[in-house]
């Protein structure tokens, strides 16, 4: 990508700039979105409802807040960092 120069010195995104970062700020916010419904969504919220699922012991809630997160969470990690590499490939980024 060639970055072009204003009249007072700062850079100027590209358009192809411009649809990179709306794909990685789409992906952000679907990430996000998943990380707060795993998390606040079953943890807390949905709680009451998964109490009669049973996992490894305990209630289906209790198990999303205190474990199912956590591997969600990583989860979200490892797709982040996958799903970015290939938008590094798709526009010509890569290391």
């Amino acid at each position: 990508m060639v970055d072009e120069k204003t009249t007072d010195g700062q850079k100027e995104l590209s358009e192809s700039d411009k649809r990179y970062w709306a794909t990685n700020l789409r992906l952000i916010v679907g990430i996000l979105c998943v990380w707060a419904t795993v998390s606040y969504g079953f943890g807390l919220l949905l709680r009451p409802l998964l109490s009669g699922i049973i996992i490894g012991g305990v209630d289906l809630g209790f198990w999303f807040a205190q474990q199912g997160a956590i591997y969600t969470f990583l989860a979200l990690v490892a797709f982040y960092a996958w799903r970015m590499n290939k938008l590094d490939d798709e526009f010509g980024l890569e290391d």
